[in-house]
């Protein structure tokens, strides 16, 4: 899940940085995301992953009242009252059906815009199909890292992000500096929404992978080359 907001210099994405204790790109800096649980259904699975990911990683939830209006999470009450669920969700002890049915609340599925959709190179130790999502950050909320699975988070702007990972400053994987290398010429989220609707089915990403002498190269589908070890681009 891909959140993001209008800042005075541009637009801003939500990151968070991955614990080194992770097995899963452990001190990489991320967008919310995992894997799609029974749980969230036959219907809409993805995006329902994609809400119940970011809630639990970030704090960010994209739901909505029966009256329309985002959910706001400000108030000390119910900032202590969704911080309780959000742990609830996160250790299997409630569903996010059963989050909504208590708070009378409907997942805002159709504020997600699809972008991409990648598969791992064959030969990689694991292999994943992963889907990703671009949304307006809730408003009247505020990210929290769930300081377990990620210990930070930052609002920045895709082009700063590139240039820390191009400096070795910020460490992405592959499919998250192609994302925000498409998302850097926005000015607004307007423009980012706009230009990316239409995508409910985007066209998979399957790079390849081969070793030429001491280093593995990934290769995109348009020709660009990446060295596995640090994505960073290959210049010919």
């Amino acid at each position: 899940m891909v959140l993001l907001r209008d800042a005075p210099d541009g637009v801003e994405a939500v990151m968070l940085l991955r614990n080194l204790r992770s097995d899963f790109v452990g001190g990489a800096y991320v967008f919310p995301g995992g894997g799609v649980d029974a749980a969230d259904g036959p219907v809409d699975a993805f995006r329902l992953a994609a809400i119940r990911e970011s809630f639990e990683e970030s704090g960010l939830l994209l739901a909505r009242h029966h009256d329309g209006s985002m959910i706001a999470l400000e108030t000390p009450d119910v900032v202590a009252r969704f911080a309780a669920h959000r742990s609830a969700v996160d250790h299997g002890e409630m569903t996010m059906a059963e989050l909504f049915e208590l708070e009378n609340l409907t997942p805002a599925t159709d504020v997600l815009v699809s972008i991409s959709r990648w598969v791992t190179p064959l030969g990689a130790p694991r292999r994943y199909d992963t889907r990703f999502f671009v949304a307006r950050a809730p408003e009247r909320q505020v990210a929290l890292h769930d300081d377990r699975e990620v210990v930070d988070h930052v609002w920045i702007r895709p082009v700063d992000a590139l240039e820390r990972h191009d400096a070795g400053r910020f460490e992405l994987i592959l499919p998250t500096r192609r994302t925000l290398e498409e998302l850097a010429g926005f000015r607004s989220v307007d423009d980012a929404l706009g230009a990316l609707a239409g995508r409910d089915e985007p066209e998979v990403i399957a790079p390849t992978m081969e070793v030429e002498g001491d280093a593995a190269i990934i290769t995109m589908p348009d020709g660009a080359r990446y060295d596995a070890l640090s994505n960073l681009p290959i210049s010919d």
